[in-house]
């Protein structure tokens, strides 16, 4: 094991018992800190240290990431280097964070793919009752689009964080800040139906569960949604992500207030969430029409 190794592994070490950070984003860091390791033993030698990477060589490390990787998985790359050097500032093993004045990568501009409402009711029908698990994946499939939930959120669900009889359920979200969401009356339906069919209805442990009687977990859900799309062959390949983007964006084209879409992702920043939403220009200019004291004026004015 290499010094540069070790500091790793300490950082990695700090982040799951001081940050209580999730597995997904300790997963994460250890891939973006191995690749970096990776090239810098290709580069320096077995011996290479924290004291061997300077911005140069992190300039070149993304450089060569350039090529065929996205701007923000390098932009999610860089974030994890320069956490992993400002904790070893901190803690006095170097004397400078040889990324902090690397520029982040402007990411590109792509509206993600969303459902239309026809789109996303044909999918929320797509379960055949004479599947063992259809009442499940409908309430699945109901949850992810009613209340626009991570999928990591979903699969973290327990009972004791449902409460269908006031249509809200309380998730825990990135950073472990919880947040209260509305559930949908068809979602409660479904959820209703699935649980009702529950072999252990104790309101105990996770409301989802795979094949195994397990708590469910992302990949199944994924799955999941695979399925059911291939059934339809109405759109192309989705993930879970966009049945929350569908969620975002529905709220936005209904009128929800964007503040309110933030509150109902959980999103830190106002500027996150903009990125879920957009609108079509028709319903900009409907907006306009109905909102701006001058957009109908009187003939020969």
């Amino acid at each position: 094991m290499t010094f540069l190794d070790q500091h790793i592994q300490q950082f990695i070490a700090y982040l799951q018992t001081e940050r209580n950070a999730s597995p997904h984003t300790l997963a994460a860091y250890r891939s973006d800190l191995s690749q970096m390791l990776t090239f810098a033993l290709h580069d320096k030698g077995e011996a290479v240290s924290a004291h061997d990477i300077d911005h140069l060589f992190l300039r070149r490390y993304l450089a060569g990431l350039s090529k065929d990787t996205k701007k923000s998985s390098i932009g999610r790359k860089l974030a994890a280097i320069r956490s992993f050097f400002r904790f070893l500032l901190r803690r006095g093993f170097i004397a400078k964070n040889p990324a902090e004045l690397i520029a982040t990568p402007k990411k590109e501009q792509r509206l993600p793919f969303h459902l239309d409402i026809d789109q996303a009711t044909t999918l929320m029908e797509s379960t055949d009752n004479s599947d063992k698990y259809a009442l499940r994946d409908r309430a699945i499939l109901e949850l992810l689009y009613s209340s626009g939930l991570r999928v990591s959120e979903l699969t973290a669900l327990d009972f004791t964080e449902l409460d269908l009889t006031c249509g809200m359920v309380r998730v825990t979200g990135k950073g472990g800040k919880e947040r209260i969401v509305p559930v949908g009356c068809r979602a409660q339906a479904a959820l209703q139906e699935y649980l009702d069919q529950r072999e252990n209805k104790t309101g105990k442990g996770a409301v989802f569960l795979n094949t195994r009687g397990e708590r469910i977990n992302r990949r199944s859900v994924a799955r999941i949604i695979d399925t059911h799309v291939m059934q339809i062959a109405a759109f192309k390949r989705i993930s879970p992500h966009t049945l929350r983007h569908t969620f975002a964006t529905h709220m936005l084209e209904g009128g929800a207030d964007l503040r309110a879409i933030q509150e109902l992702l959980g999103h830190a920043s106002l500027s996150t969430t903009q990125k879920y939403t957009h609108v079509s220009i028709d319903r900009l200019m409907e907006v306009y029409d109905k909102a701006h004291p001058k957009a109908h004026t009187k003939s020969g004015e």
